[in-house]
């Protein structure tokens, strides 16, 4: 005992320790961006990224232990035992290869964390403490138990926070962020935070034994400044690499993506294109515009608007105004149009196309799809014309019954009517029984010609040819109210004219059908027609009931004829005119309203007709 001396009173070079808290932070930086690139590499190039960035971290590290060690003077000649240094070097990568081991793995659980945090924290503190292992001078070297332990845990939460924080941005592509930036901050300071806090649990006093200087060197500032200096050009060598390797990653990630998305592409038998956000130039357009518009993509290429050419020039208008609002970042959602292909072929097509907007809000890029439904539309119209050819037929059809109800049976059932009355001047006045007989089936011969007759007009009223709409309108009404009671207000414009036949069988069928569902259904009283015509006709028929879907009054008897087209066939009727038809009902009442573009409907017929 009598060779240890006084206590040795060290001093730290501040500049020194303000150094070795960079390389701590550059270490941190480094142990991120690398954390990064092991877990996206594979195969034998994953163990290269782990063996390099272990080294490169190792490294950073230990220049931090070594250069905080060196900030460290003592009132006496210190060496340092290179092979106890460099296994204090080996502890630090293999405690940097744990920690890149573990964040580069799928999956980070809680105990993996702990685990590889314990495992991590002792390699550090143990390059510390080998470190400080490694220190040759005519001292002996004391610790305080209670700091070694803190400087433990600090080793270890400060590894825990390196685990985290590299697990958490390992994926982030960005290069250096902010976040990035901060969470090396933290992480570097944890780490010098673990190292003073080592140098504080140590205390020396003065020896007068000589220390074994054999494979002893001294560190001159030189040699300091030598060890900073290599390290952050390893480090800066790793960061480098470690970016170019992510730049190239993202580049053959995007043109594996974009081959990836070609190829889908080329398959695909709808149009698919992308342009600039204002359709001045176009950067994409797959094979099927050449199938679909009948122009090679070259042309398109060429000149972006060239697609409005092939528009059908009745569909143009409409198209460009779409075009327009899609520049301006309106969406464009299932606009319906023509293509004239070159050789005067017409195929249908429906558009769709919406903007990609910018961090402004402005329209950067123009997706667009052009789907091909030439088939199905050429059906649909197939179908509507047989529907219109069979609702024709039905029309002759109710034309020749009501005709021949009129003429032929109609006049048989007269004629019996005024054979029963003379017959009644043949019986004699006391045969009663008799009488009342005759007088029976005269009433009744009567009843069934008011009824054919009414048949005949409801089947298809002969007005309808002669005088028009108006009036066909008018007489209907009136015997429409003497049969059911509900009174129907009618408002008529003036002068309202006549229009073709197909239109004026279609309001007036459509008229017929209203008013048989408000008899049947709607329990309403009064009704209620009106007709508007300038641009467009409208005609509307509405109640007060309670809605034609809902079911005919119990106990009511139903009317002995009920001729209807049918709301289906309404709307087939009208849809075949060009117009539409909408029904609103509610529980106050229903209103069926008819709308026909007048000044267009024979040219629309003739479109559809020729697409």
């Amino acid at each position: 005992m009598g060779q240890i001396g006084a206590p040795l009173v060290g001093s730290y070079d501040l500049r020194l320790v303000a150094l070795s808290i960079l390389v701590a932070i550059s270490a941190s930086y480094a142990a991120l961006d690398l954390g990064g690139r092991v877990t996206a590499a594979r195969g034998w190039i994953r163990s290269g990224w782990l063996a390099g960035g272990a080294a490169a971290m190792g490294f950073g590290i230990w220049s931090m232990h070594f250069t905080g060690m060196l900030a460290f003077h003592l009132p006496a000649r210190v060496a340092y035992h290179w092979p106890t240094v460099l296994l204090s070097l080996l502890s630090a990568i293999f405690a940097s290869a744990v920690a890149l081991y573990v964040v580069s793995r799928k999956k980070m659980g809680r105990v993996g964390a702990l685990t590889g945090s314990v495992v991590m924290g002792l390699g550090i503190a143990g390059m510390h403490y080998i470190g400080m292992a490694a220190m040759r001078l005519p001292a002996v070297c004391h610790y305080s138990s209670l700091l070694v332990t803190f400087s433990l845990l600090i080793a270890i939460i400060a590894s825990m926070v390196a685990l985290v924080f590299t697990f958490g941005y390992r994926e982030d592509f960005r290069g250096t962020t902010l976040a990035k930036v901060i969470g090396a901050a933290v992480m570097g300071a944890a780490i010098s935070l673990m190292h003073y806090t080592g140098m504080m649990s140590a205390s020396f006093n003065a020896s007068a034994l000589l220390p074994d200087m054999s494979r002893a060197i001294s560190i001159s500032s030189l040699g300091v400044g030598g060890i900073v200096i290599g390290t952050l050009i390893v480090q800066g060598a790793a960061t480098l690499t470690s970016a170019a390797d992510r730049r190239f990653a993202m580049q053959a990630q995007e043109l594996q993506s974009s081959e990836r998305f070609r190829q889908i592409a080329a398959i695909l038998r709808d149009v698919l294109a992308l342009s600039t956000g204002d359709l001045s130039e176009v950067l994409f357009v797959n094979r099927a515009y050449e199938a679909i518009w009948g122009r090679t993509t070259d042309s398109l290429y060429a000149d972006p608007r060239s697609w409005l050419e092939g528009v059908h020039p009745d569909d143009r208008q409409q198209v460009q105004e779409a075009v327009r609002r899609l520049v301006r970042g309106e969406p464009l959602d299932y606009l319906e149009c023509r293509v004239v292909r070159p050789d005067a072929s017409i195929s249908w097509v429906r558009l769709r196309a919406y903007p990609v907007v910018d961090a402004q809000g402005r329209p950067h890029r123009i997706v667009v799809t052009a789907h091909e439904f030439t088939k199905r539309k050429q059906a649909e119209q197939a179908v509507r014309q047989l529907s219109g050819q069979l609702l024709r037929l039905q029309d002759d059809e109710r034309r020749r019954i009501a005709r021949d109800l009129h003429d032929s049976t109609g006049q048989d059932l007269a004629a019996l009517a005024l054979m029963l009355d003379q017959l009644r001047g043949s019986i004699p006045s006391g045969e009663r029984k008799s009488r009342r007989l005759l007088s029976e089936c005269t009433a009744l011969a009567d009843r069934c010609v008011r009824e054919v007759r009414t048949l005949s007009y409801v089947l298809h009223p002969p007005l309808l040819d002669e005088a028009g709409l108006e009036d066909t309108i008018r007489d209907y009404v009136n015997g429409f109210t003497k049969r059911s009671g509900i009174q129907v207000g009618l408002e008529l414009p003036p002068g309202l004219g006549k229009m073709t036949r197909e239109v004026e069988l279609t309001l007036f069928r459509v008229v017929q059908e209203a008013l048989t569902n408000i008899q049947r259904h709607s329990g309403s009283q009064q009704a209620k027609i009106r007709i508007d015509r300038n641009s467009h006709l409208t005609l509307e028929i509405s109640d007060l009931g309670q809605g034609i879907s809902a079911s005919a009054p119990q106990g009511k008897e139903e009317p002995p004829f009920q001729v209807g087209v049918g709301i289906p066939s309404m709307q087939e009727r009208v849809k075949l005119i060009g117009g539409r038809l909408d029904i609103d009902s509610t529980s106050h009442g229903t209103t069926v309203r008819v709308t026909i573009p007048l000044e267009r409907n024979e040219r629309e017929k003739a479109a559809h007709s020729g697409g």
